[in-house]
């Protein structure tokens, strides 16, 4: 299932997530960055963050965070637990965030991807974004896509 993050019981586990499977990719941070895991609070209190469980009280499995600015819907962060990737729990984290941003007027959905990470952005691509550019100093590609509101 998908629904929205509770602070209390589900950050442990995003953060978790985040050290273990968004951290080793990035070139601008370490898995042990600690001034980025002091700042994760505060990202989760800006945006919106939908979780993927298996139950209502079950422990996150995944999550996409996103923010709107402007007629923008940012996706600052999606992960899905190895153990559960390739089960479409990304494409419907994914498909929620959209739909939160069509909910809110936004025209488009942009995001960023490690170079490394070429799965990730296959999988974006394959959800209908497109790279439109690459930034060398952060080594990630920036991608985008169109949204229509509801």
């Amino acid at each position: 299932m998908i629904r929205l993050r509770n602070p209390r019981t589900d950050d442990a586990e995003l953060v978790r997530l985040i050290r273990t499977e968004l951290l080793p990719l990035s070139h601008t941070a370490r898995p042990l960055d600690a001034q980025i895991v002091r700042e994760l609070p505060k990202r989760f209190r800006s945006g919106m963050t939908y979780v993927a469980s298996l139950s209502k009280n079950s422990p996150p499995i995944g999550f996409v965070r996103c923010e709107i600015m402007g007629e923008v819907l940012y996706v600052d962060m999606l992960v899905t637990h190895p153990d559960h990737q390739n089960r479409r729990w990304g494409k419907r984290l994914m498909a929620q965030g959209e739909a939160y941003g069509g909910a809110h007027h936004c025209k488009a959905v942009r995001l960023f991807v490690d170079s490394v990470n070429d799965k990730a952005r296959q999988f974006y691509v394959k959800l209908g974004y497109s790279v439109v550019h690459y930034h060398q100093d952060l080594r990630c590609y920036e991608l985008i896509k169109p949204l229509t509101s509801p």
